[in-house]
């Protein structure tokens, strides 16, 4: 381990430049000539489209043009495509729509976009598009993920709105478990709707060049390849060479920012139309109505109980909005593509989980940090706190009692996932240390006398993390001063690639960071990348360059041999120098490099996934005479492989846990249930968590590598998240249980909680 290699506390070095004010972030982007796009988008959430007039725009002063999704569809621009096989419950294959570009005789959600309009300037395009008459017939709507099956149709040609339903576990063994069971509890959980609010709003700007006959596409986006490549396929239908799509520093995305946005292909697709450069800016406060949501599910879930409170199987039926299309896989993953992680960690020997994904008049849902990992954990763990609850046992103990003992790895679970390691019980025991559990009582009892309500609540994590299939690319290239090039596929959204990327180079060339340049996020200068998502940078990209890293070794010493006049075969690499063995005479790899321009590169595709895990204990104190809650205590032991950069790692589980406290506490977007209008679309509305709000945290670790991979890493990126929202409202459930008040659903508001404890008065 040297200086900067693995396992080391370095500082960001891309920290410098981006505090500087030198980022390279979409908006920052200069081009000469680059027209505006604005849109107009719906008023409505369900209405069909009577006439469109736009004389008026199109005469206004700098518009360049108005158009419909008749001329999007005039000009043979194609969507992208559902490739997950999936059934509705007749078992005919699933209804799904993409969103067309531009909407087509019907809008669906408010914000749903309508007419383009181009202009000179962005005032100029705002001020046309607000002259833009759209004449609407209103039509009944849906909101309400657990009204939309059944209720007014989103699609005419789905009229119960149910896109599919998906099955995992067997359905026999756990009905069968529930029957010779000694106890059952079931509760019903919610999951609010939420929206990520990155630093940077997304944006577009897209180039045609007429003489290459090319596009270039710059966008705020997590796998530009894979942009580049359906781009090429599906939408404007030419070789994938004729595409560039390039991503500077992205302004936070967290799953949001992932994939192909209509206004992505609107700005290329009127760059050739009108034949200058299109810009797209997405205002903050255009953002929720122009942006996927995150979450919004509800859970009937059951755990059946022996006599001795182990746990016998686990039942579970979970409504899943899909809000107003299905434009690609990407639109069914958050709660399809991880049912497992519902049993948690947990030895649960029968599970039988249903997810039923709807439609409603709504905007669409995707990813958004941990996608499906912190919907299923909730469920299991706020399951296990009731049950403790209504048992009148240890919340800690029932836990310990049903945790999957290290000896049984690899654990298959009854939920599809193969766990090949962990230490669940030690890592529940030092956070349990950390958290000081059994102190908590004086804690208590000292807040009652100060007339407040403290709580604790406890959470067990895990997520599946860099699962197959999907390989990753990484390539290192010296140039004549010695000095390497990393390109890399992963794209660096804020998780701070620069840095640990450059730490596994160290490591394994024995460099220092300053002898590589680091490039990422533009398809013409990395040959290929699946991208960065579901916590697999560090896992697969890391271990892609780490295997680059040891061919530029082999590949140097045959050159290292010439210019030592030595045998290969007698030569060692150590620290960064090529010896021959046994003798301190020897070349350094930065000499070899400049002889020879050393340039090697690797993919790496793992053959399982991951499992990084953790505990988190959370104490709040809540004022009964308002319903304000305090967060007084947060502490989190977590268990992620190896750890490359443990500073960082503790940055990324910090940030993870605020995303989950802002969604427990304030954060929700809300439709109105009658009018299906969107009454959280700015921060007026939609609370976002400040420094206030928080504490302190207290992070600890429990590294237990894995060997699916050889850097033995698990993943990081959505580990604060998973068990932040169960260990959160665990804790404000506590509190109000003092009063013999009933559970509340997320966000846990002022108002919901003075309610929960004033409504039996």
């Amino acid at each position: 381990m040297g200086e900067f290699g693995i396992g080391q506390p370095v500082r960001r070095f891309e920290d410098d430049r981006l505090l500087r004010g030198e980022g390279r972030f979409l908006h920052d982007l200069d081009v000469p000539g680059a027209a505006h796009l604005a849109l107009v988008r719906s008023p409505h959430a369900h209405a069909r489209i009577v006439s469109i007039d736009a004389a008026a725009a199109a005469a206004s002063p700098g518009v360049l043009g108005v158009f419909t999704e008749d001329d999007l569809a005039r000009d043979g621009i194609g969507t992208p495509e559902v490739t997950i096989a999936r059934k509705r419950p007749d078992g005919s294959p699933m209804f799904w729509r993409a969103h067309a570009g531009l909407a087509r005789g019907r809008v669906r959600y408010v914000g749903d976009p309508v007419v383009a309009v181009v202009a000179a300037t962005s005032a100029q395009a705002k001020d046309a598009a607000e002259r833009v008459l759209v004449e609407y017939e209103a039509l009944p709507s849906v909101t309400a993920t657990a009204e939309a099956a059944g209720a007014v149709a989103v699609w005419d040609e789905c009229p119960d709105n149910v896109c599919n339903v998906h099955e995992v576990g067997n359905a026999a063994a756990t009905e069968a478990a529930f029957k010779h069971a000694a106890r059952v509890v079931k509760r019903r959980y919610v999951i609010s709707r939420v929206h990520a609010q990155f630093m940077e709003p997304r944006g577009a700007l897209g180039v045609y060049d007429p003489a290459a006959q090319s596009y270039t596409l710059y966008i705020d986006v997590q796998y530009p390849h894979r942009v580049r490549d359906l781009m090429s396929s599906h939408i404007l239908k030419v070789p994938p060479e004729r595409i560039r799509v390039v991503v500077g520093d992205v302004g936070g995305s967290f799953g949001t920012k992932g994939w192909v946005y209509v206004e992505h292909r609107l700005v290329l697709w009127l760059a050739k139309r009108i034949g200058r450069p299109v810009r797209w800016t997405c205002d903050r406060s255009e953002a929720p109505l122009a942006d996927e949501h995150g979450r919004d599910c509800v859970n009937e879930i059951e755990l059946a109980l022996d006599a001795d409170h182990r746990f016998l199987a686990l039942r579970a039926r979970v409504t899943n909005n899909l809000g107003a299309y299905v434009s690609s896989d990407r639109s069914l993953l958050p709660t399809f593509a991880n049912l497992g992680s519902m049993v948690g960690v947990y030895a649960i020997p029968a599970a039988h989980v249903r997810v039923t994904g709807v439609f409603s008049n709504t905007s669409p849902t995707a990813p958004y940090r941990g996608s499906g990992r912190p919907e299923a954990i909730y469920a299991i763990e706020r399951l296990i706190d009731d049950t403790a609850r209504e048992l009148g046992i240890d919340r800690a103990q029932l836990r310990r009692r049903n945790l999957v003992a290290p000896s049984a790895m690899p654990y298959k679970t009854a939920l599809t996932f193969t766990y090949d390691c962990g230490e669940f019980e030690r890592v529940l025991d030092e956070a349990l240390a950390l958290g000081d559990w059994k102190g908590f009582p004086a804690r208590r009892e000292e807040a009652r006398r100060r007339g407040r309500l403290r709580g604790i609540g406890i959470a067990m994590a895990i997520e599946r993390a860099g699962s197959p299939p999907g390989d990753e690319y990484a390539e290192i290239r010296f140039d004549a001063e010695g000095t390497a090039t990393l390109f890399m596929g992963s794209k660096n959204q804020g998780q701070g690639h620069e840095t640990t990327f450059r730490q596994i180079a160290c490591e394994k060339l024995g460099l220092a960071p300053e002898d590589f340049r680091y490039v990422d996020g533009d398809t013409a200068r990395v040959a290929k990348g699946t991208g960065s998502f579901g916590s697999r940078s560090t896992t697969i990209a890391g271990s892609a360059l780490w295997i680059a890293a040891g061919r530029i070794i082999e590949r140097g010493k045959p050159v290292a041999a010439q210019l030592l006049e030595a045998n290969e075969a007698d030569l060692v690499f150590e620290k960064g120098r090529y010896l021959i063995s046994g003798t301190d005479r020897g070349v350094s790899l930065k000499e070899v490099a400049k002889a020879s321009l050393l340039s090697e590169s690797a993919t790496f595709a793992p053959a399982s996934e991951t499992f990084p895990n953790g505990c988190h204990v959370c104490e709040v104190e809540v004022d009964p005479e308002t319903g304000t809650i305090e967060l007084v205590r947060y502490s989190v032991v977590d268990d992620v492989g190896t750890e490359v950069n443990p500073l960082t790692l503790k940055g990324q589980v910090a940030g993870g846990v605020v995303q989950g406290i802002g969604q427990i506490l304030m954060e929700q977007i809300v439709y109105d249930r009658e009018s299906g209008q969107l009454l959280t679309a700015s921060f007026m509305d939609y609370a976002m968590p400040r420094a206030a709000d928080l504490c302190g945290f207290r992070i600890g670790s429990h590294p237990v590598p894995t060997r699916q991979n050889p850097l033995g890493v698990k993943g990081a990126g959505e580990a604060g998240t998973v068990g932040a929202l169960p260990a959160v409202m665990n804790a404000v459930a506590d509190a109000l249980a003092q009063r013999g008040a009933a559970p509340i659903d997320m966000p846990a508001t002022p108002e919901r909680v003075w309610r929960a404890l004033n409504s039996g008065k």
